[in-house]
């Protein structure tokens, strides 16, 4: 299994607009999850391990992460789905 194919796995939540969200991201070529280095990858995994409830007040909305290592990367999935 490829790693994008493992992520869009992990990306699949309990609710649709988060699947949606999170495919986009890694949809995205020019802002998404291929223009990420290591630290925003690494990020991003850290954030598919966290509960749906959590994802849906970061990402849809619109509350700051308490960890302050998840920051960055809930922002650049608000920006890329236009949020």
């Amino acid at each position: 299994m490829s790693e994008l194919s493992r992520l869009r796995w992990r990306c699949r939540r309990g609710t649709t607009e988060l699947d949606r969200l999170l495919n986009r991201f890694l949809d995205a070529e020019s802002h998404g999850y291929a223009a990420l280095n290591a630290k925003g990858r690494e990020q991003f995994e850290t954030l598919l391990t966290c509960e749906d409830d959590q994802l849906i007040d970061w990402l849809l909305s619109g509350q700051r992460p308490t960890e302050s290592a998840l920051v960055d990367i809930v922002q650049q999935i608000r920006s890329v789905s236009g949020l």
